[in-house]
């Protein structure tokens, strides 16, 4: 695999993927793949930073390996792996944890939304996760990550470690700062109860998201539940950003119909909201529901899955030796 274009991303094994994952992130991936040399990852180290079931994670990070495949990842063409079968993670990230700044780490916004309000009892792993995302990136030397809103503060912070690497060991270039795809489509799906918040697992109420492996009729009742106005559809985007939960249902229907929003709100101006429920549970049966089908398939073999990504394994693990090897060097180490 050459260095030329090499793009890198990861996923966390939490499990039950939705549909934010889909549009958000898997959708890009298949995308990529028909145009870059793509590592695909699941982050099973980074699940870790909060306390979880050992039989779960295991799942987990076998669904979430379903998940790739069934949303169209092609192991022949891209590398699939979990995280954790590949030791050089862990050892770049303690180099990248003696180069990052203690400064850079405090300004990371999301380890404040996770921590909470009780941040003593975070774990130190949730505190320094972004150097091990850092780690992720630079352990194979991408050159391209895709990344949504929220994860631009986390490729800087690579970008910074990067420089820094090769500023403080003076191999100019070595690292290559890694640039950020930016996804055509949306990348942030919104909460179906809750337009201001993102489209979560975490989130109590399991009317709050479409996942993968909804059948039709939880797809229907989730979508009519979903909050929107009780006013009819405005006709422009401005009166649309008030309404934050019936902007976030336009927006994936306008993707999944490969439409612009423009034209998505021109065409449902002054309908009611119930006919876009109804146009939007259909165009998610028709994507979701095959996808669904596909991952509770895969998942009946699951040595198929482990199949999959020990071969991932020895793709990745060829290409993080050889660089860990000229790392080493570099810092001096033996």
């Amino acid at each position: 695999m050459s260095n030329k274009k090499l793009v890198f991303s990861g996923v966390q094994p939490t499990g039950n993927l939705h549909l934010g994952n889909y549009l958000g992130a898997l959708k890009n991936f298949v995308s990529l793949q028909k145009e870059m040399e793509c590592i695909y990852c699941v982050v099973d180290l980074h699940a870790i930073t909060v306390l979880q079931d050992p039989k779960h994670l295991h799942n987990n990070v076998l669904e979430t390996t379903a998940s790739f495949l069934a949303t169209g990842l092609d192991p022949n063409k891209s590398i699939i792996f979990n995280q954790s079968s590949v030791s050089g993670h862990a050892e770049l990230a303690w180099i990248l944890n003696c180069v990052s700044r203690i400064g850079w780490l405090n300004r990371m916004t999301q380890f404040k939304d996770k921590a909470g309000s009780d941040r003593e009892k975070a774990s130190v792993g949730l505190y320094i996760y972004p150097n091990l995302m850092a780690a992720d990136i630079l352990l194979y030397k991408a050159t391209h990550v895709p990344v949504g809103a929220d994860q631009k503060q986390h490729l800087e912070l690579s970008r910074d470690i990067a420089q820094k690497f090769n500023k403080d060991f003076n191999c100019k270039d070595f690292f290559p700062l890694p640039e950020p795809l930016i996804a055509k489509s949306i990348s942030r799906v919104m909460s179906l109860r809750d337009g201001k918040n993102k489209m979560s697992k975490s989130e109590e109420s399991d009317y709050s998201r479409i996942n993968l492996k909804d059948t039709a009729d939880e797809i229907n009742k989730k979508i009519k539940k979903a909050k929107s106005d009780s006013d009819s559809i405005p006709g422009d985007i401005k009166s649309l950003e008030k309404k934050p939960e019936a902007l976030n249902l336009i927006t994936i229907y306008s993707e999944l119909t490969q439409n612009s929003l423009e034209k998505t709100i021109s065409e449902m101006a002054g309908k009611e909201y119930s006919l876009l429920k109804k146009r939007l549970a259909e165009a998610l049966i028709d994507e979701i529901t095959p996808v669904g089908k596909e991952i509770q398939k895969l998942l009946e073999d699951k040595s198929h899955l482990k199949n999959i990504l020990k071969k991932g394994t020895e793709k990745a693990s060829i290409i993080a030796e050889e660089n860990l090897k000229n790392i080493r060097e570099k810092v001096g180490l033996i």
